[in-house]
């Protein structure tokens, strides 16, 4: 029988990882007892439903402008939103700064999972990372690829998101009491790297000799996974509104989808093409014969794009004219980043 008893598993895992841990701009080196919590904060935010390599420039960015939770917390919104853009999930930028303001009023980071998880934007895997990498708690960290490694460890066959908590009372078990930072970032570099989706690497793995699924013959079966419904599609439209080598961007409404970011106007988004539906401006719209695609967490989204140009002196519609020549410094969300190349490529 596999032997995945807690004494065996984490000594295996660490000493692997104290030889194999990546190395990472907001990671310290293993066996330090707590990282700067600014950094680990600001890397867990970023990690949410984002992978490694998206995220790394995006922190060396952030760090080197707003090195601290007081810099941030003192920074314009839209500067941040705008250097947010391309991570998506923005509700989570919105968070941050709420959050970063927050711990500048408190005047340190809270230091246990409950105080953690009382700030925006942190729910309990954040919490959890959180005070157990930058404080040294002991605590259960179970992000996508802890899941992998813990169905795969003890062969869990009930489907997710259903087995969450029994995949967290796994966890539990396996995890020691003291270095438990390094211990969830151990079992983050052997689900991304060795215990991968497809093809793993049974044969490099330090607690191979603990795995239930392996030795059944099928790791690949877990983590077992429910039918997703299909996503709903929907259609709006994008306008392009030029004047003087300049377009007319809007900011969109702080609470809602990509709230508070720069965007270029649009009509409503529901089951069929609107088309010209709330344009910003009562002129000659000229429609292109191409549509940008873009994939949402809960639905699909296909939007024509419109066209026109207006005079100098002509009323114009609220919003900021945006040099054309300089709008990948607007910082737009990528739906509307396609949709302005697109453009720029078939007026």
């Amino acid at each position: 029988m596999p032997d995945n008893a807690p004494e065996s598993i984490a000594p295996a895992l660490l000493a692997w990882y104290d030889a194999n841990a990546r190395r990472l701009p907001w990671r310290a080196p293993p066996g330090t007892d707590a990282t700067a919590p600014y950094r680990v904060w600001l890397s867990e935010v970023m990690l949410q439903q984002t992978q490694v390599a998206t995220v790394i420039p995006y922190f060396e960015k952030f760090t080197s402008r707003w090195p601290s939770f007081d810099a941030m917390a003192a920074a314009e919104d839209a500067d941040v939103m705008a250097a947010w853009a391309g991570l998506g999930y923005y509700a989570r930028a919105r968070n941050m700064l709420a959050c970063a303001r927050d711990v500048a009023r408190l005047g340190a980071l809270p230091d246990t999972e409950a105080g953690l998880r009382a700030l925006p934007g942190i729910g309990d895997y954040t919490a959890a990372a959180i005070a157990a990498i930058a404080f040294g708690r002991r605590a259960v960290v179970v992000d996508a690829n802890v899941e992998r490694v813990v169905t795969r460890l003890f062969a869990l066959a009930d489907p997710l998101p259903g087995s969450r908590p029994a995949i967290r009372r796994l966890t539990d078990t396996i995890t020691p009491d003291s270095r438990a930072g390094d211990f969830a970032q151990a079992m983050m570099d052997l689900g991304s790297g060795i215990c991968t989706v497809r093809a793993p690497k049974c044969l490099l793995c330090p607690i191979a000799f603990g795995c239930t699924a392996r030795a059944e013959g099928n790791p690949e079966s877990y983590p077992v996974k429910a039918k997703k419904a299909p996503k709903p599609q929907r259609h709006g439209t994008m306008f392009w509104l030029e004047r003087d080598d300049a377009v007319l961007l809007v900011r969109r409404p702080d609470k809602g989808l990509l709230g508070g970011m720069r965007a270029l106007p649009t009509g409503p988004w529901g089951e069929s093409p609107p088309g010209v539906v709330e344009a910003p401006a009562a002129t000659h719209w000229r429609m292109l014969n191409e549509t940008v695609r873009h994939g949402f967490t809960h639905f699909n989204l296909e939007v024509a794009l419109a066209t026109a140009t207006i005079p100098r002196h002509a009323s114009a519609p609220p919003g900021e004219w945006w040099p054309i020549a300089d709008i990948e410094s607007a910082g737009l969300p990528t739906v509307f980043a396609k949709a302005a190349k697109a453009i720029r490529r078939l007026r």
